[in-house]
């Protein structure tokens, strides 16, 4: 039962840290990186803020979700 929701949960949070990393500059051209406009270290504000904590957070959730998925095959 537990490997069954780990195992869907680590098929959802890659899906979705795929979209939020997707959703993040959306329509900015390469040159961005590289100092151009809207430049790299421009401050984060809004729904762009929000989207960048959220892609953390999956993240840190895929580790962990990974990290328990082997500690319950190995058990």
């Amino acid at each position: 039962m537990l490997q069954t929701i780990l195992l869907i949960f680590q098929i959802a949070v890659p899906v979705l840290l795929a979209v939020c990393i997707l959703l993040q500059q959306r329509g900015a051209a390469l040159g961005s990186a590289f100092g151009g406009e809207g430049g790299f270290y421009a401050s984060r504000r809004g729904a762009e803020k929000k989207i960048f904590i959220l892609t953390i957070e999956m993240a840190v959730i895929f580790i962990i979700v990974s990290l328990l998925s082997i500690l319950v095959k190995t058990q």
